[in-house]
């Protein structure tokens, strides 16, 4: 293989060797002959006789070189990058398009393939699952993945599916970084971890089994993202020791970027062994820790899930408390569990993604078959001179390539940026930290194929209709006559055609997905989140261990937090984000009711409603002297009182929270008395209604409370710095995490899916909408090139320039509302698959439709005009002398 190479760098020494063979072979024959009684003359000329010509001989053995076709295939490339060469803006026009279509597929599919097929570093990934529980009476409830650590052992210890069970649960953190106490997130994971990742560290040592035992040297380990930014990548770090929450640790090592379990970036041990430390929450809370497994090779989810079906009903019977009374249990993968319904809209965008590439190619094609039927004298002669038609399609798919490879170039470097775009509109709470989303070599495999492909349905299309016909008709043709191809002529009006149907349905979708994140952003809150700043703070446990004293630092930090310039009201919550809170079972006071209710509970001080803006309707609110004291009353929204009593008066009437009685320090089987009614407010996201929900004296329960809440007549999150000044100027020791604004929050969390998808689909609209406006255009220019002559004919025997306008006006026109369609008949039906991304507009909204058809409609015509206007003014003179 190497000396053919060889041999084809050096054509002029092969031609050589050749030659001499030959000639050999030719002077063994003579010799044959000569030795067999025939004169010199006589057998010299039999012997080229029998080998019939030498240079005859050598086209044969060129031919079945593979060098020849290689060579073969260079020369079409060299001929068919001259002739993009000497039509410039058609190549430009070809390349943009392809590359619009190529560099969106390749940052789709990036983004689909590293987040569901590589969306972690850790040893056989694909087998990790979670184990989830979903509430029954909870419809479209993720189900719960978190268990108490007896629950957790029997899980680990009881199932036939797993090879490994390990767990971990989030942590506040405070450390001293200079200036001042700051809070982060880090995680108790089980010690078994490390080993069941499967990641090696980049420094030092992971965690071991040793570390969780009775005695051993208090340890922790840190990821590279916060060894870069906190220590300056220092190796020295490794064996030093630090204060995290009061106690003096070893850091033993640093894992590397792509390590980031249970979303933190420092980790614990955790010993299972009953009173070992990171065992019970501050107030001796039961943790529970989010359970992984890995299943054992050909185990299935659906085995899976009845394996750990028995053990859930065994320990429900056990553990009452800890789930619903009617569940049922599932193991989904650890990349769905996380992404949750985003998985289906990743679904959804690689097939719009796919449409936009066959506009692109569609219109590409369009573009090399009208080109390919101006060249049709040019192939017809070619023809003529013994070019077969499969040579003469290899021609034409060359060019095809060449095209598609500067296209595939263009495309990835738009790729490359568009990537940018892409990670700062993904939902971050979505994906996994560990995903690294870029131009990977799949990613480039990926764009590769794509551009082989794009080059057959590019060139396929002009090759086969330009290459069979009569030869002798082609010769005496330009290709501009009125009969220069109806079937050609029809082809590039269905791929027009394909275009616009392909677009509607872009459109159809991009349009819904405006209407629904317009229909979110408008979503009536029951409060006002503007300038509402909100900061969640972690206290020292060793310090703040009775309610007195956390109660007094609640006040004082509170006190200071009205004073800062710029708050207008500020109060104390159990809860820093009044759409979510802590959920009860609740019971009225002599009413028996066998079916349970739930309600929601938020601890909070008495300028909790004034900060929110909530509206009293009935009764009053709580006071200062409520809050005090300790009194047990409480202030219902609407949704309980109509819930509970109906058209019954709620003042007066006296509620109790079941879970109250499960928490140490709150009062236990205590009636609350209903002083006010409040206005409704969305509590549980922005698109469930409004639940039953409760406000009480946060002093009930002061050591589970610390988050603040502040109403602000400038910029909530330029006083975040203030905030933690005033925190720090009460105890230097309390770190501020959690903070911002409910405004960003909602961006962040609430709008940030709904604006990916719109972002990223109604990209795809736009450009499919720009490369429509392109294949109209350019089909239309083409049209009215060819039917030169027949413009002339007709403007000669009297037509009009109206006529004409019209004429092609028209032709154009139907051409869309063809296209127009078939692309609502099928956004009728591929809408549907992208309903679960879609709230508050249905998916055949009439006014969505309507407004694409008419965006359509317009830039369409827009695209028929110029070429319109241009057949208006063909001079009938020139026109009847065209050919």
């Amino acid at each position: 293989m190497i000396r053919r190479i060889r041999h084809f760098f050096q054509k002029p020494r092969a031609e050589q060797d050749l030659d001499q063979e030959l000639r050999f072979h030719l002077e063994r024959q003579i010799a044959d002959y000569v030795d067999s009684g025939i004169c010199q003359e006589e057998a010299r000329r039999r012997a080229k006789l029998e080998f019939g010509g030498l240079e005859r001989v050598k086209e044969e053995v060129r031919d079945t070189r593979w060098e020849t076709h290689l060579e073969i295939l260079l020369r079409d490339l060299k001929f068919g990058l001259r002739n993009l060469k000497k039509d410039r803006r058609f190549s430009f026009l070809a390349i943009f398009a392809l590359a619009l279509g190529i560099g969106s597929t390749t940052v789709v599919f990036s983004v689909f393939y590293n987040l569901l097929f590589d969306p972690f570093a850790y040893k056989d990934a694909n087998r990790l699952v979670v184990v989830s529980i979903h509430d029954v009476a909870q419809a479209g409830n993720d189900g719960g993945t978190s268990y108490s650590i007896p629950e957790y052992v029997a899980i680990r210890e009881q199932n036939h599916v797993f090879e490994d069970v390990a767990g971990g649960y989030q942590i506040d953190l405070l450390y001293d970084a200079g200036g001042g106490t700051h809070d982060t997130l880090g995680t108790y994971l089980t010690t078994n971890n490390f080993q069941f990742f499967g990641v090696p560290p980049f420094l030092g040592r992971w965690i071991t089994e040793q570390d969780g035992s009775p005695g051993a040297p208090p340890v922790f380990v840190i990821g590279y993202k916060l060894w870069k930014n906190e220590f300056n990548g220092d190796p020295a770090i490794v064996g030093k020791t630090f204060t995290l929450n009061g106690k003096r640790r070893t850091l033993v090592g640093v894992m590397p970027p792509r390590f980031k379990p249970y979303g933190t970036l420092i980790w614990l041990p955790l010993s299972l062994s009953a009173g070992a430390e990171g065992t019970v929450y501050p107030g001796n809370w039961p943790v529970y820790l989010y359970t992984l497994g890995r299943l054992k090779p050909h185990v299935n989810l659906e085995t899976a899930s009845a394996d750990l079906d028995v053990i859930a009903r065994r320990l429900a019977k056990d553990y009452p408390k800890d789930f619903p009374e009617r569940f049922t249990v599932s193991t989904p993968w650890v990349a769905d569990s996380l992404m949750g319904p985003f998985k289906g809209m990743l679904y959804a965008l690689l097939a719009a993604v796919l449409m936009l590439l066959l506009i692109a190619c569609s219109n590409v094609a369009n573009l090399l078959l009208a080109r390919a039927t101006v060249r049709e004298r040019e192939i017809a002669v070619r023809a003529s001179l013994g070019a077969s038609r499969g040579r003469l399609v290899r021609q034409l798919l060359a060019e095809s390539f060449v095209l598609a490879s500067a296209a595939c170039i263009v495309g990835c470097i738009f790729a490359y940026f568009g990537m940018q775009g892409v990670m700062a509109t993904i939902p971050q709470d979505r994906i996994s930290g560990e995903a690294v989303i870029g131009l990977n070599p799949a990613v480039l495999l990926f764009s590769l194929v794509v551009t082989i492909l794009t080059t057959f349905i590019c060139g396929l299309a002009p090759g086969f209709h330009a290459v069979p016909g009569n030869l002798h008709q082609r010769l005496i043709s330009s290709g501009r006559g009125a009969s220069a191809g109806l079937g050609r002529g029809q082809f590039r009006s269905g791929l027009v055609i394909v275009e616009v149907a392909l677009s509607i349905v872009l459109l159809a979708g991009a349009g819904l997905m405006m209407r629904s994140l317009f229909a979110l952003t408008h979503v009536d809150l029951g409060f006002n989140p503007e300038r509402v700043l909100y900061a969640r703070l972690a206290t020292p446990s060793a310090v703040y261990n009775r309610s007195h004293q956390k109660g007094i630092f609640m006040e004082q930090v509170l006190a200071r937090v009205k004073a800062l310039p710029g708050v207008s009201a500020a109060t104390i919550a159990h809860s820093q984000l009044p759409l979510f809170g802590l959920r009860s079972n609740l019971s009225v006071f002599a009413i028996t009711d066998s079916q349970r209710r739930e309600a929601m509970i938020e601890l909070c001080s008495d300028g909790y409603f004034q900060t929110l803006g909530l509206q009293l309707l009935r009764g009053k609110l709580l006071s200062q002297a409520d809050v005090a004291s300790t009194r047990k009353v409480a202030v219902v929204n609407q949704a309980l009182a109509h819930s509970y009593f109906g058209n019954r008066d709620p003042l007066g009437q006296k509620i109790r929270f079941s879970a109250f009685d499960e928490i140490p320090e709150a009062p236990h089987d205590t009636y609350f008395e209903i002083i006010g009614v409040v206005t409704n407010f969305k509590n549980q996201g922005l698109q469930e209604p409004s639940m039953p929900e409760a406000f009480l004296p946060y002093t009930l329960l002061v050591n589970d409370v610390a988050a603040f809440l502040a109403k602000t007549t400038v910029d909530p999150n330029s006083l975040l710095t203030s905030v933690q000044r005033e925190v720090w100027a009460v105890d230097p020791d309390v770190g501020v995490n959690q903070s911002g604004s409910i405004e960003s929050f909602l961006e962040l969390y609430a709008y940030k899916e709904p604006q990916f998808d719109l972002v990223t689909l109604g990209s795809f609209a736009g450009i499919g909408l720009l490369l429509v406006v392109i294949g109209i255009f350019s089909v239309m220019g083409y049209t009215v090139a060819l039917r030169t002559r027949e413009i002339g004919i007709r403007m000669a025997l009297g037509a009009q320039r109206g006529n004409i306008l019209g004429m092609v006006l028209k032709s154009g026109f139907a051409l869309i509302a063809a296209g127009a369609l078939i692309g609502l008949l099928g956004s009728f039906a591929l809408t549907r698959f992208i309903a679960s991304q879609i709230w508050g507009v249905s998916v055949t909204d009439p006014w969505t439709f309507g407004a694409v058809v008419a965006v359509i409609l317009i830039a369409g015509l827009v695209a028929c005009m110029l070429p319109a206007r241009r057949a208006t003014r063909v001079d009938p003179l020139v026109a009847l002398r065209y050919e």
